[in-house]
């Protein structure tokens, strides 16, 4: 697989072991120019740094090798992992993101990462349910890579999972209102998926449990990203939790 080289001095100087790679993180860089994110992620300033880098044109540029941990995830969790570095690989995507016009991800773009992740499955073994957004791990945080990110399209090559519910089955159930209890449930569907639910200190629960919301339908409800919880919402992740348990 062809990758050009532009290093970046922000990653642990400790080697980790190719077992340890367990997660794929994907990241939207949400700056204006893909110039300025490539410059940011090489300077030993930002602190910032990802392991690919993803141009516009489908060019895959390679910034830390894969057994060096490159800082991408920040604060960050999923199931029983905290502080993500450690256990990933993170790419960037080339994409003005949610401040900036947030756009469609180019077909070169997807076809280079269709082409990288299948690369890294074979290499590190990775399980199909551990290739996350860094919405997923991060949700009180970050929007990317956001719901133009085609989630659904990758499933099918083993790069993530999707709920297996029809279309016209979602449709109806979409803005029906459910109860406190299947609130409940539903909230403990994320947790089962992997979302910590567990509110950091200085939010509001009910700012923090939109946030969640948000982060889910990014994911796995694209069409209406509005932070409540509905019908549609607590069947998706009910189909969800039970396939990935």
């Amino acid at each position: 697989m062809y990758t050009t080289l532009n290093y970046s001095p922000n990653f642990e100087i400790k080697k980790r072991k190719a077992k340890q790679i367990k997660f794929i993180i994907f990241h939207y860089t949400g700056m204006q120019k893909e110039s300025l994110a490539i410059e940011r992620l090489t300077n030993i300033k930002s602190k910032v740094s990802c392991h690919y880098f993803i141009k516009y044109n489908g060019e895959i540029i390679s910034m830390v090798p894969d057994l060096y941990e490159a800082w991408h995830a920040g604060v960050s969790s999923w199931k029983n992992f905290k502080l993500l570095n450690k256990q990933s690989i993170g790419i960037e995507i080339s994409n003005p993101g949610h401040e900036y016009n947030y756009k469609k991800f180019s077909k070169k773009q997807i076809k280079s990462l269709l082409k990288l992740n299948q690369f890294l499955i074979k290499k590190y073994k990775i399980n199909q349910k551990y290739f996350l957004g860094h919405s997923d791990i991060a949700p009180y945080r970050k929007k990317d890579p956001g719901e133009k990110f085609p989630w659904k399209y990758f499933a099918k090559f083993g790069i993530g999972k999707w709920h297996s519910l029809s279309k016209k089955i979602l449709l109806k159930s979409r803005k029906k209102e459910i109860n406190f209890v299947e609130k409940k449930f539903f909230f403990n569907n994320l947790s089962r998926i992997g979302y910590s639910i567990k509110k950091p200190p200085k939010l509001k629960r009910d700012k923090f449990l939109s946030f969640i919301t948000s982060a889910f339908q990014r994911r796995f409800r694209q069409e209406l990203i509005d932070g409540k919880i509905d019908q549609e919402c607590l069947l998706i992740s009910q189909n969800l939790a039970n396939k990935l348990n």
